[in-house]
């Protein structure tokens, strides 16, 4: 009797173990070969990537805020899904939606290396190009910038980064880790400016009001700002995508909620140069 029970024991915890086995594997299996949306309609849940220290674009102050956090709420609420926000950086956004970690990251240029890797919304907003300056510094042109004794400052992996290395190519360029690591390089002296966008750049003035001058170089660099979502063969999660771009973008929405995110850093429309469309 005791021989039958223990192999009744035996034969429960087999089977149990075959079955935590078998689920686990059709979880791998499924995840492996899920798509976006998918997940999306499977976990219930929106992963978009965070990136601390970039207003207006994104603003953690315990909660999470800036322009692109009301997008991505807006996004998952038309998905049915909440928010998830993973923190990440500029350079490693795209890295993480390589490893699927997130489903979504906002305000990236859709360069043709980004296009190979990734793929992308339509437009949400288009980005102008600036440079803020240790005082006594001034140039006013690319032509001016694009020489050796020219010390700017970009954060890696960054659309800055790429704006500079294209328009400013023999220009002695340093890359940090933060953009706040390429303001204190030009607030210490080891750069003669930063390149940034125009909100990054008005957002940095307002908190470093320390900093020299704020100009956009001519010929004005203008390039459209899309989300970038993983590369796959289901296209649903990035048509869905491209469609709420689109809709915001014509509506007006968009351009309110930036420039709503620029009052609460105390930059109102004003202060955004006249001749920056966005």
């Amino acid at each position: 009797m005791f021989r039958g029970k223990r192999c009744t024991i035996l034969a429960v915890i087999a089977v149990a173990c075959l079955g935590l086995i078998l689920l686990s594997t059709a979880s791998i299996a499924a995840d492996k070969g899920e798509s976006t949306m998918g997940r999306i309609k499977r976990t219930g849940v929106l992963r978009v990537a965070g990136l601390v220290g970039e207003e207006p674009y994104f603003l953690k102050t315990g909660e999470w805020s800036g322009f692109c956090i009301v997008m991505a709420r807006d996004l998952a609420k038309d998905l049915g899904a909440k928010l998830e926000i993973v923190e990440s950086t500029w350079g490693n956004s795209v890295l993480d939606l390589q490893a699927n970690k997130i489903d979504i990251s906002f305000a990236l240029n859709p360069t043709p290396q980004r296009r190979q890797v990734i793929d992308f919304s339509d437009p949400l907003f288009n980005n102008s190009f600036i440079i803020v300056t240790r005082k006594g510094f001034k140039a006013d042109t690319w032509d001016e910038l694009n020489n050796p004794k020219a010390r700017i400052a970009v954060d890696i992996g960054s659309s800055h980064e790429a704006i500079t290395r294209k328009n400013a190519p023999n220009a002695t360029i340093t890359g940090y880790k933060t953009r706040d690591e390429a303001i204190l390089a030009v607030q210490s002296n080891k750069a003669d400016c930063f390149v940034a966008t125009v909100f990054l750049g008005l957002t940095a003035l307002k908190k470093n009001p320390n900093l020299g001058n704020f100009i956009i170089p001519k010929p004005v660099a203008t390039v459209p700002v899309s989300a970038g979502v993983r590369q796959e063969d289901d296209k649903q999660f990035r048509d869905f995508c491209g469609k709420w771009a689109e809709k915001n973008n014509k509506s007006g929405k968009i351009r309110e909620w930036i420039v709503q995110a620029l009052g609460i850093m105390g930059i109102s429309s004003s202060d955004v140069p006249g001749e920056v469309q966005f």
